[in-house]
């Protein structure tokens, strides 16, 4: 579990006072929880150890667009562009999603076929957003 202590300072004018004060609210989560999961091609059923991280923030499932490249995942182009901002609402360098990787996910002895959207998450192979907690309600310490 990483701890994040970044913390933004905003300059808030109270009208009452007319004087200016901090508040500071976290620009990202206090804890980050990761786990470690199974993904297999379809084609081949080559299979990959991955480090996930659970976002009950994000509302969908995302793999990075390298990772796919590396590990020779077969991609499915879109019908259409999907805008993708990032955390920090700034646009997303790989400009949108245009493709979706399926693979089968393998988690504590339970296995699904997964739809992911694939785009550049940078240091982050994989996130599994709220979709995921909700199907799958893993146990987390």
């Amino acid at each position: 579990m990483v701890v994040r202590k970044e913390l933004e300072i905003l300059k808030v004018k109270v009208v009452a006072r007319e004087r200016e004060r901090d508040v500071r609210r976290t620009l990202g989560p206090l804890r980050e929880v990761w786990m470690e999961i199974g993904i297999e091609k379809l084609d081949n059923h080559e299979g990959v150890t991955v480090k996930a991280l659970l976002d009950s923030g994000a509302m969908r499932l995302f793999v990075d667009q390298k990772f796919v490249e590396e590990h020779g995942f077969k991609l499915e182009k879109l019908d259409r562009l999907i805008e993708v901002k990032n955390m920090d609402g700034t646009s997303n360098s790989t400009g949108g999603i245009t493709h979706e990787m399926e693979c089968d996910v393998f988690y504590k002895g339970h296995s699904k076929r997964l739809k992911m959207d694939v785009c550049n998450l940078g240091r982050t192979k994989m996130i599994l957003g709220i979709l995921w907690l909700a199907a799958h309600n893993p146990e987390i310490n």
